[in-house]
């Protein structure tokens, strides 16, 4: 009796200093440098904001988070590239609408953006701006509409492509509205704000950062802003709910994600350091100069929320028409 006893303790004292040894094999994350990838290119809204995440969870992390840009294919490229990456939490995904909500939905992409990602929070919401051409004989809303079904079909809107959330943002007002403007596609966002300076288009949805200069030098006039409330940086810009569209209410937002099968407790380590990180003045006073505000959940209700965007924006893709590729 007594050898057996000595046996197990023999065994138990084994089995505390194997756990031990486990423990010490496997530091807590993160041991090292931390991905985050963009499937945009650098300077656009996608990067500028993953930049701003980056620099301050990396501090919360105690590891650089590096900022990775891989644009191609509408987004594809780069997101696909996180969904099939080892899920270790050293591989993240700085994502959006496009990539993870429209592109789904038109084209054919090597991802799914529910089976594919396991949710880590949201990181930023902002809105989007309708601007024009000054010589656009409109200074509101109402008085687009009105014109709009004076010349039905007259009217031009650029988008940065057929399917491109300003496309759809573009194609959810005329639904709304009830009118008829005529698309213009170009090669991106950036091309499409040119036609609009130059007057080739009428107008165009964008972000707020990216027009803001040209609406400040009155090189394009904005008439109206998505979402609940103004914004500080174009308060004396009414938003469509102040003109009685409120399925206007729609933004421009990002999430982080991870693949899959990454464990939970890494998950909940990212997602408690982007909810307290959101609570810092300095995080927000950084994201409001982009025209955004920190925007956080559980890793349940991110999830939740992309699933019902992806039916929100599927009806209205419907409605306009846009066959999958």
């Amino acid at each position: 009796m007594k050898t057996i006893r000595c046996l197990l303790c023999l065994s138990a004292g084994s089995l505390l200093l194997a756990v031990a040894t486990v423990a010490v094999a496997q530091p807590s994350y993160p041991s090292r440098p931390v991905r985050a990838v963009v499937a945009w290119p650098p300077g656009g809204a996608a990067d500028v904001t993953a930049r701003v995440v980056g620099q301050k969870l990396g501090e919360r992390l105690g590891q650089q988070l590096v900022i990775d840009n891989r644009p191609g294919a509408s987004g594809a490229i780069g997101t696909s590239l996180v969904a099939k990456s080892a899920p270790d939490g050293y591989t993240l995904l700085v994502g959006g609408v496009s990539e993870l909500v429209l592109n789904p939905q038109i084209v054919k992409v090597p991802y799914d953006p529910v089976r594919d990602f396991a949710a880590v929070s949201p990181l930023a919401f902002g809105y989007y701006v309708l601007v024009a051409h000054p010589s656009l004989p409109a200074r509101s809303v109402k008085e687009l509409i009105a014109l709009a079904k004076a010349r039905p079909g007259e009217i031009k809107y650029a988008s940065g492509g057929t399917g491109s959330n300003l496309s759809l943002v573009a194609e959810l007002f005329k639904t709304t509205a009830g009118i008829n403007v005529a698309h213009i596609p170009y090669k991106g966002g950036g091309p499409a704000g040119v036609a609009v300076l130059s007057g080739e288009s009428q107008m165009m949805f964008a972000g707020i950062s990216s027009v803001l200069p040209l609406v400040h030098s009155n090189r394009l006039v904005a008439l109206a802003l998505t979402g609940p409330k103004r914004s500080p940086l174009l308060p004396e810009v009414p938003t469509f709910a102040e003109s009685g569209l409120r399925a206007m209410d729609v933004g421009l937002w990002f999430v982080l994600l991870a693949p899959a099968a990454i464990p939970r407790e890494i998950i909940a380590r990212l997602n408690a350091e982007i909810v307290k990180l959101a609570a810092a003045p300095d995080y927000r006073a950084q994201l409001e100069k982009l025209g955004f505000e920190p925007f956080t959940s559980s890793p349940e209700q991110c999830s939740a929320f992309l699933k019902a965007e992806l039916d929100r924006w599927g009806k209205v893709i419907k409605a306009a028409g846009i066959k999958p590729d």
